[in-house]
């Protein structure tokens, strides 16, 4: 059934999940701040909305890819927002990644006004938006997931319910943490071997199916030569930027000292991934992380 979708950020992310859904034969008001990232909407298909207020008194369902916490809170909980204008039994999805007290307060103040509401962050970079291959981290009641699901499945490929509200940021923050600590180590192994004389694709044929095997090694290797797909062999043009691995480390560590857990490595690659970004490497590739390490950043 097609539905109208108003769909608000329309960036490196919003902008391919958005034509996504108008492929699968929705109407899709779109909003953003950029006029280019609205003119490429249009272009595909999409609708512009002069604004928040209408887009969201259009919309059956209302999708949001916003930059942090402070944003999501203004659009949906601010005077001439969301939760102002849409009509009660609006589905609500947002797929920022933000943080989890933000999600939460959110999610209950649309429960309030009638509107089924989840988080819905997502991993897999730029490419998974334009290819529909996205992965959904999504918190929520089961019943605002069940009503969700049939439009992520149009944006993503693996759909995972991981709990109540908020939990999806949970899920986020915690991979991505995983995921900077892991690309920091792999990338240590591979300085180390070239300090070491040895050759960095012998390493790679070795660790890649031995007890060194991981994602950032085997799926995003960070050095030109063994991944041909990775992105240090397009000089490290971000397929995911520094800065929001940045961020999403930044967001690990607020959790874990808001809930008392020690995360001693997450607090390192935050650090070591602020250096990197203060150095130049905030636009760069994540994996570039290797040549600060490295010392040519």
């Amino acid at each position: 059934m097609s539905n109208t979708i108003g769909f608000i950020g329309l960036g490196n992310m919003g902008g391919p999940m958005a034509i996504n859904l108008v492929k699968a034969g929705h109407k899709v008001l779109g909003f953003d701040l950029s006029e280019t990232a609205l003119a490429m909407h249009a272009d595909a298909g999409g609708e512009k909305a002069a604004g928040v207020a209408e887009l969201a008194a259009a919309a059956d369902v209302i999708v949001t890819m916003l930059p942090a916490g402070k944003h999501v809170r203004q659009i949906y909980m601010g005077e001439g927002g969301i939760l102002e204008h849409a009509k009660p039994g609006t589905l609500l999805i947002d797929s920022s990644t933000i943080d989890v007290d933000s999600a939460r307060a959110v999610i209950e103040a649309a429960t309030e006004k009638g509107m089924p509401m989840v988080d819905a962050p997502v991993s897999g970079g730029v490419a998974g938006a334009a290819g529909g291959t996205l992965t959904f981290m999504v918190g929520g009641a089961d019943e605002a997931f069940e009503a969700a699901k049939p439009y992520l499945d149009i944006m993503g490929k693996t759909i995972v319910h991981a709990g109540g509200a908020g939990t999806g940021q949970a899920a986020k923050i915690c991979n991505n943490m995983l995921l900077g600590i892991s690309m920091i180590g792999v990338s240590e192994a591979f300085v180390l071997a070239e300090r070491l004389g040895l050759d960095k694709q012998k390493l790679f044929d070795i660790s890649s199916t031995a007890s060194g095997q991981c994602w950032s090694l085997t799926s995003y290797c960070p050095v030109p030569g063994p991944l041909p797909s990775s992105p240090a062999n397009r000089d490290y043009q971000p397929g995911f930027a520094a800065e929001m691995m940045l961020k999403d480390l930044k967001l690990a560590q607020e959790a874990a000292q808001s809930s008392g857990a020690a995360t001693p490595m997450g607090a390192e690659a935050a650090a070591l991934y602020t250096l990197f970004c203060n150095s130049g490497g905030e636009g760069q590739d994540f994996s570039g992380i290797v040549k600060f390490l490295r010392g040519s950043s």
